[in-house]
């Protein structure tokens, strides 16, 4: 099945507000197996929305629509799609009873123009919207589907997993089984070098990789008659994939790396606190940022300057002054600081230039030194990152979570 998502709002083209739906949308239909070929955005012009529906109509099979389904004169996505489709709106009493009772509940006056939501097209199947008063509705002919889903995303969201999912993967008669290889401390060029092979003379299971956060994905997918079956399709590939990457594979199923960090530590009853200078507190945030870190996490400490580094760590004024704030030394000494303090099984500590400003030509912008400890036994490891400031931070607090991965 090949898929369009239209957008629908001037808000959106007007930047007042961003695109989330279709990011969205798109990672709930691959997971589906089924192509995502279109993002299109068109604000709210009756004429240029129906253009881009018939053009969609002839490009893909499946339509899906969010926004205009309010109760303003601007909202006509319903009248569109309708006109698009050949067919006439018509009133659903049980839609206008529902809004009724809505607003009889929330105790305020129900307007004439609500009444405008409880028109749908001719012979469309009603979408229930429990976190809004927009249903949305899905309309089909002998070669699309089109489905229309409200703009909010709380509320698009909601219907997705509640109605649309299920809906989607009755048109299949196959069970679309997706399994994923997770690394971390690879670039995305040599993470394909390294299975280039296996792409191009696999066709099934298809294998997509995908890039971010300095995480890279690779996604298995097939089509099977049961979950059971597509999984042993999978199984193959998916192993060769874990036998060459080895180390640098963090999971085969969630791609958040600090939430996969974090149940891991969890799981085996591991207290880990953190002593940070260039990151400012980014690597306790993320992972205090995953449901249940209260367990593990013990405390955190934020030694920007010199003074808080001696006061809070102990490091010495004599490390500072003869290698400075940026060495192995003072991340050494901070991490040893640290545990001292803490005695948590993982502690870390990262001290380092992130820029823009701050760096020299013995110590550039991007150097990092990682202190960190198991059990006692500490470490430092040199980084050389490069990037804008937010980048050079974000992969200090990555790459020091993954070093302490590396020997759980």
């Amino acid at each position: 099945m090949k898929a369009t998502i239209i957008a629908v709002g001037t808000e959106l083209l007007m930047g007042k507000t961003v695109n989330t739906n279709s990011t969205y949308l798109s990672k709930e239909l691959n997971d589906l197996g089924i192509d995502v070929l279109y993002h299109k955005v068109v604000g709210d012009n009756p004429k240029r929305l129906e253009e881009l529906l018939l053009q969609s109509m002839k490009e893909t099979d499946l339509i899906i629509t969010t926004g205009g389904l309010g109760p303003t004169q601007d909202d006509l996505t319903k009248e569109v799609i309708g006109k698009a489709f050949g067919k006439t709106l018509h009133m659903n009493e049980g839609v206008l009873q529902d809004l009724k009772a809505f607003f009889k509940k929330i105790d305020r006056e129900m307007t004439d123009n609500n009444v405008r939501q409880a028109y749908f097209p001719e012979s469309a199947r009603i979408i229930p919207n429990d976190k809004g008063t927009a249903p949305g509705f899905i309309l089909e002919n002998e070669n699309n589907i089109c489905i229309s889903l409200p703009g909010p995303p709380r509320e698009m969201k909601a219907m997705y997993q509640a109605e649309i999912k299920n809906i989607l993967n009755s048109y299949s008669q196959d069970t679309i089984v997706s399994q994923y290889v997770n690394l971390f401390g690879i670039g995305e060029s040599s993470a394909e070098d390294m299975v280039k092979d296996l792409i191009s003379e696999q066709s099934d299971p298809s294998i997509a990789i995908y890039a971010g956060n300095g995480v890279i994905s690779f996604r298995l997918t097939t089509k099977a008659k049961s979950e059971d079956e597509g999984y042993e399709i999978i199984k193959p590939i998916k192993d060769e994939m874990a036998k060459r990457f080895g180390q640098l594979v963090f999971s085969y199923d969630s791609t958040d790396f600090v939430k996969v960090f974090v149940e891991n530590l969890i799981k085996k009853s591991l207290t880990i606190s953190t002593a940070e200078s260039c990151t400012g507190g980014l690597i306790a945030k993320m992972i205090t940022d995953v449901s249940g870190a209260s367990s593990i996490f013990e405390r955190g400490y934020i030694t920007y300057s010199n003074a808080a580094k001696a006061d809070e760590l102990n490091v010495s004024e004599e490390t500072l002054k003869k290698y400075g704030a940026v060495s192995e030394e003072t991340a050494l000494e901070m991490v040893e600081g640290l545990y001292n303090k803490t005695k948590s099984n993982i502690c870390i500590s990262v001290t380092g230039i992130a820029g823009p400003n701050g760096g020299s030509k013995e110590k550039p912008v991007g150097l990092v030194y990682v202190g960190y400890a198991v059990d006692g036994d500490f470490k430092v490891k040199k980084l050389n990152l490069t990037g804008d400031r937010e980048r050079i931070r974000r992969l200090t607090a990555f790459s020091s979570l993954d070093l302490i991965r590396k020997r759980m």
